[in-house]
């Protein structure tokens, strides 16, 4: 990612910049997959007497932030709530702003994310997008889909149970054409038909501002994750932020519905 992507590394001769693991977290025990709910935009903006798109764009740079920070900590992939099925009953002057920031950013950013390996892809029904988006998002998903760095999933006009009636309608037409055996169907075949296929579901969900609900998102995938609850206004999420969750979620005792043995 360009010094644009950045937050107040120290930069090196002839390699990017890089931010180091703060010594607090251990290395061993990140969190392979983080997913984030981007909550708190509008009231940023208004705590300020500012337009919510101002929120918006501080927010953007927020998810620049984060992505750099996971990137560079050796976090495996980042998931972002940008934008639900839900958020097309907002104004349409604030619906028609975000439609348009995403475009630019995917323009201005695009030859960064290639330098840096970062993988993105969009998840969710993409075909009710503007049409200058969605070639913008095709160019990007093309461009990135050998890279070998950091998955970044940008969910976008995404709804978790419009996903999951998705998967199960697509099973049901295998099944009726003859192609599947219904007894076949299992958590592994189910998934493979999922926005998020050939992912790993996340280890640690973030909700900023305080809210305490997933709100529609990624409802299969979350099934084991650890939430961490902020009040941090999106605009406002930094590298503390960010280390608090990680510290959070090394905290916690995974068990997985088991039952946790001390070491002797």
């Amino acid at each position: 990612m360009s010094r644009s992507l950045a937050t107040t590394e120290t930069p090196q001769a002839n390699s990017p910049l890089v931010q180091t693991l703060p010594a607090s977290l251990d290395p061993a025990r990140l969190p392979a997959h983080v997913a984030v709910i981007m909550d708190g935009n509008g009231r940023w903006a208004r705590q300020r007497n500012l337009p919510r798109v101002m929120g918006h764009r501080e927010g953007v740079e927020a998810l620049k932030r984060t992505l750099r920070l996971c990137s560079d900590w050796g976090i495996g992939s980042l998931t972002a709530y940008a934008f639900s099925t839900e958020n097309w009953s907002r104004p349409g002057e604030e619906v028609s702003f975000l439609m348009a920031l995403f475009e630019r950013v995917l323009a201005r950013e695009l030859e960064a994310l290639e330098r840096e390996q970062v993988r993105i892809r969009f998840l969710g029904e993409l075909q009710q997008l503007p049409d200058g988006l969605q070639q913008r998002i095709a160019d990007a998903t093309e461009r990135t889909a050998h890279n070998t760095g950091i998955h970044f999933n940008v969910c976008t006009n995404y709804g978790g149970r419009r996903e999951l009636v998705l998967a199960a309608r697509r099973l049901a037409e295998q099944v009726a054409a003859g192609q599947l055996d219904p007894a076949a169907i299992d958590e592994n075949s189910f998934a493979a038909e999922l926005h998020t296929a050939g992912e790993v579901d996340p280890d640690l969900l973030i909700r900023t501002s305080g809210e305490h609900r997933i709100s529609n998102f990624l409802l299969w995938q979350l099934a084991y994750a650890e939430l961490h609850i902020t009040d941090v206004l999106w605009p406002d999420f930094n590298e503390a932020a960010l280390t608090r969750a990680l510290l959070d979620y090394q905290s916690r005792q995974r068990r997985f519905g088991g039952v946790h043995s001390p070491t002797p």
